[in-house]
């Protein structure tokens, strides 16, 4: 696109780690496309988009037809329009319901709400900190992640827990506690632009104070409403999701402590490389201290067992796209003297 953060590698790094539901791939795809999708339109709003370009484009997603776009918006309003088109064929398929209405909803309320945080800041306009939080924890977009993805878990969201009106508890938590996470880390590169944030509303609102005091202040906030997400994803009888639904949200809940529990960590080039690197692209170190005696002394035919299954451990199955290259030497001791074996390197490659 030319402008923005390029987060591509992130997004599908902070879902693929987060969560341990089994077999929902396709949950999981949502998650990762929605979100690289959010982080571009999110940057035009806030940087690269005139507010005549932002209302054309909100106009577009409000009526859904990009006719009247062009430029980035009708660039985003075509790749929205693909991914919500996407999902709600996906789930045709799979539970023979139209959700397509109720997807286009759900992204309209969050254009909406960042069209809404620029014309404060073009303005000059400064809201309260009730105004801003029902503002924010919608252009936070944690629910238009995750609500769409929960369609496909099994047990599925409830068809009616997709619309805006009718969000659970849990869900509206997950919306304000990734917020609050957000601005106690930007709040610095948000000043700069003009835009507002909770920390920034509270000295406003609290000359007197100092930034501490306003971090404090919304860390405070933030460990109430994560014992409250904490009960209503764990207990019983607080609200109607099934489970793998209520996990979903909780493993949102990680990625936003991930990306911005001690600093910005989804803002920054690098922070998250070496993670990244350890969990995608490079394999386990199989390292051996000196074996015992009674190993060693081992018949060779139950080593070559052991030997065997190593091997077959990393073997190619199927068509799977893989890439296979040298694994540093591995060096075992047998009746006193070394063995050396190379086993396979295997690295994902995302197709």
């Amino acid at each position: 696109m030319g402008f923005g953060r390029e987060k591509t590698t992130y997004c599908y790094f902070a879902v693929a780690t987060s969560t341990s539901l089994s077999h929902n791939s396709l949950a999981r795809m949502i998650v990762a496309k929605s979100a690289i999708l959010i982080t571009v339109a999110d940057d035009f709003y806030d940087m690269e988009g005139s507010l005549n370009e932002l209302q054309r484009l909100t106009e577009a997603v409000q009526i859904w037809d990009g006719k009247g776009s062009s430029g980035h918006g009708k660039i985003i309003f075509d790749a929205l329009d693909n991914l919500v088109t996407d999902i709600a064929a996906k789930h045709r398929h799979q539970q023979d319901r139209d959700i397509t209405k109720d997807l286009q909803d759900i992204w309209c309320e969050t254009f909406v709400s960042w069209l809404t945080e620029t014309a404060w800041s073009k303005s000059g306009y400064v809201p309260s900190k009730l105004e801003y939080l029902e503002t924010g924890m919608t252009s936070i977009a944690t629910h238009t992640i995750v609500l769409p993805a929960s369609c496909f878990l099994s047990p599925s969201l409830p068809h009616d827990k997709l619309k805006p009106a009718q969000y659970e508890t849990v869900t509206k938590l997950v919306m304000i506690i990734a917020r609050l996470l957000n601005d106690i880390q930007s709040y610095q590169k948000e000043q700069d632009v003009g835009k507002m944030n909770i920390a920034l509303l509270y000295l406003k609102e609290n000359p007197q104070a100092c930034i501490e005091d306003s971090i404090d202040y919304v860390k405070e906030i933030l460990g109430e409403k994560k014992k409250e997400l904490l009960e209503h994803v764990l207990m019983d009888g607080l609200n109607d999701l099934p489970k793998p639904c209520k996990f979903l949200h909780l493993s949102c809940l990680k990625v936003f402590q991930m990306f911005f529990n001690s600093s910005n960590v989804f803002d920054s080039k690098t922070d998250l490389l070496q993670d990244i690197m350890k969990a995608i692209y490079v394999p386990l170190q199989y390292q051996t201290s000196k074996l015992p005696t009674t190993i060693q002394s081992r018949p060779k035919k139950e080593n070559s067992i052991i030997y065997s299954r190593f091997h077959q451990t990393f073997k190619h199955h199927g068509n799977r796209s893989f890439i296979r290259q040298r694994f540093p030497k591995i060096t075992m001791s047998r009746n006193g003297r070394e063995k050396v074996f190379i086993a396979p390197k295997i690295n994902l490659c995302f197709t």
